[in-house]
């Protein structure tokens, strides 16, 4: 049971249960199918957001530039869509190809200039929010395609095709971090950096990997944002960054890199979304949106360190006992 209660997914999973009976009670409306529709589609949006900067954080970095990422990619797809007139396959190659250069961007940036991700990644912010201002001049894309729509808006047997395709994408990310030579030297990159160069590992290479992948991710939750709504608005991905640190970093993604945990991330994407629908039915004062996800968000980063400390304390007390044991006998 200790084993059991100290992975970081099952805190989630219970925290997910709990609000989950105290809104069915508290409102009629929360269990229907409805309404955890919609909950699925959300969820699954923010999950792709949490694995945009999950993948960066494993590796002991963060990119700051995620959401404006997710909006540049909105733009294109949105402008390839309405002005180019072109298929939706290619304007979704687009959308993915901004994700691939911007993520190459930042990778490249950090690692030859040797400079901090928090840096570079703020600057590049900034950079991707004047090309979306730029493209866009602060006006949506309408022309949207019916046939764009469906994956975010249809689903299977009740389950919205959005939320297939994020426990897809989780689940290969795990096997991907489990089974494979690259993900354990990712996660050895991320754990200790140091050891990992002189293990042979090309950390800098992974680096740049990190920051791609964090792209892509990144501009797949923009395309799936526009099939979701219906529309290409370019102030898509303000609000990410919040979302992205507290789905990864409730789901079990430690700050200090080198952990990734796909269970934990899946529940934590619904327990945001969870938390954010609950208090619409609640009638909370939804201008307080962000305080609550802030609040949450530092309250799992405190209970982690809460879990560190205990652990380390237990640590110190058994190699105590184990000098204390072997002292007599050496005497």
């Amino acid at each position: 049971m200790k084993k059991l209660f100290a992975r970081s997914e099952v805190t989630v999973i219970l925290a997910v249960l709990l609000l989950g009976l105290i809104f069915a009670v508290c409102s009629d409306s929360f269990l229907t199918s409805y309404n955890f529709f919609n909950m699925g589609r959300n969820a699954a949006v923010y999950m792709f957001i949490a694995l945009g900067q999950a993948m960066v954080v494993i590796v002991g970095g963060m990119n700051l530039s995620l959401g404006y990422i997710g909006g540049l990619t909105v733009v294109a797809v949105g402008y390839a869509l309405q002005e180019m007139q072109v298929p939706v396959f290619a304007a979704v190659s687009i959308g993915l190809l901004v994700g691939v250069l911007t993520g190459l961007v930042n990778g490249l940036v950090i690692t030859l200039l040797k400079l901090n991700a928090f840096v570079v990644t703020l600057a590049t912010s900034f950079v991707y929010t004047g090309l979306i201002n730029g493209i866009s001049k602060g006006f949506p894309y309408e022309g949207i395609p019916d046939s764009f729509t469906v994956i975010g808006r249809k689903g299977f047997l009740g389950i919205p095709y959005l939320l297939i395709l994020a426990v897809i994408a989780l689940a290969l990310a795990g096997y991907v971090f489990k089974y494979t030579v690259l993900g354990r030297r990712y996660l050895a990159t991320g754990g200790n950096i140091e050891a990992a160069k002189m293990s042979g590992v090309n950390t800098n290479r992974i680096l740049i990997i990190a920051n791609v992948a964090s792209g892509v991710f990144a501009s797949i939750a923009g395309i799936l944002w526009i099939s979701r709504t219906g529309s290409a608005q370019p102030s898509t991905g303000v609000d990410w960054m919040v979302i992205s640190f507290a789905v990864a970093v409730i789901g079990g993604t430690l700050l200090k890199g080198g952990v990734f945990n796909a269970v934990g991330l899946f529940f934590a994407g619904i327990l945001i979304v969870m938390v954010k629908n609950g208090l619409v039915m609640l009638n909370a004062n939804v201008y307080f949106e962000q305080t609550y996800l802030g609040l949450i968000l530092l309250l799992a980063v405190s209970l982690e360190s809460i879990k560190q400390i205990i652990s380390d304390r237990k640590l110190k007390q058994e190699l105590k006992k184990g000098a204390a044991a072997v002292s007599p006998k050496e005497n």
